[in-house]
C-alpha cells in the first residue's frame, strides 16, 4: 500500500475536521450545546473514540475551533456589510449592518446559538477567549454604529450620566483603541444599539416569534427605522 503523499494527508485531515464540526452542529441542533461530546462525534462518524483524539485532544479544543469559525464568520459577515455601504450615508451603514447581522444568524441558526446562546455545559474558553480578534471586530463594528452616530442623536435620556467604571474593561479596550475619542455615553448607546439589533433576532432565531408574526423580517425593519431616526440620521 503507498504511502499517502503530504499533500492528499492534509487534504484529508482537512476535510475531516470540517465534518467534526459540522457533526458537532448537527448535534447542537438535534440536542442542544450539552450533546457536543467527542464520543458522539465519533459514533455518528463511524470512528472509534480514540481516533478522534487525533484531530481534537478535548471537548473544549473542539468547542472553541468551533466557536472560533463561527465569530469569525459573523465578523465577516457584517464587516462586509459595513464596508460596502457609503462612508457618507451612516443611515445606509446601519441598516447594511444589522441587515447584515440577521441574515448571517438566520442562515446559521446553530453557530448563532453557540455563540449568543446557552454555553456548553462545563467549557472553560482559553484565556483571552475562543475568538478575541473576531470577538473585538464586531465589538468595534457596533461601537462604530455609535461614534457614526456622534452628536446627532439629540440629549441623552434622564439618568444618571455614565463613566467609565461603568464599563468592563476588556470591552473598554476593544472600544477605546479604534474610537478614543468615543465617551462613556458613546460606550453605552453602542450596548443599547446592540440591544435593540440582537433583541428581535434572538427571538426569531429561537423560534419565539412564530406564532406572534407572520412577518418577522418586516417586525425587524420598522425596529431598524426607529433606531435610525433615534441615532438622528432621519427616516433611514
Amino acid at each position: 500500500m503507498h504511502a499517502l503523499s503530504p499533500v492528499r494527508a492534509k487534504r484529508l485531515r482537512a476535510e475531516t475536521i470540517a465534518e467534526i464540526k459540522s457533526t458537532a452542529l448537527a448535534l447542537m441542533r438535534s440536542g442542544g450545546p450539552g450533546a457536543i461530546t467527542l464520543r458522539a462525534i465519533a459514533r455518528e462518524m463511524g470512528m472509534t473514540p480514540n481516533a478522534i483524539y487525533g484531530y481534537f485532544a478535548t471537548r473544549d479544543d473542539l468547542v472553541t475551533a468551533l466557536i472560533a469559525d463561527v465569530y469569525t464568520a459573523l465578523a465577516d459577515a457584517v464587516g462586509a456589510a459595513w464596508t460596502a455601504s457609503a462612508e457618507d450615508e451612516p443611515a445606509a451603514r446601519v441598516l447594511a449592518w444589522a441587515t447584515a447581522f440577521r441574515a448571517w444568524a438566520l442562515d446559521n441558526p446553530e453557530g448563532f446559538k453557540l455563540i449568543y446562546g446557552d454555553p456548553v455545559p462545563g467549557y472553560v474558553a482559553p484565556e483571552g477567549g475562543a475568538a478575541p480578534d473576531a470577538a473585538r471586530r464586531v465589538c468595534v463594528g457596533i461601537a462604530a454604529l455609535a461614534a457614526a452616530a456622534g452628536d446627532r442623536a439629540g440629549s441623552p435620556a434622564p439618568g444618571p450620566a455614565f463613566t467609565w467604571d461603568d464599563f468592563d474593561p476588556g470591552l473598554l479596550a476593544k472600544v477605546r483603541s479604534a474610537f478614543p475619542d468615543l465617551p462613556p455615553s458613546g460606550v453605552a448607546l453602542a450596548l443599547r444599539i446592540w440591544g435593540h439589533l440582537h433583541g428581535l433576532v434572538t427571538l426569531e432565531v429561537h423560534g419565539h416569534l412564530r406564532a406572534q408574526t407572520l412577518a418577522p423580517g418586516k417586525l425587524f425593519r420598522s425596529e431598524l427605522a426607529q433606531l435610525i431616526r433615534s441615532l438622528g440620521f432621519g427616516a433611514g
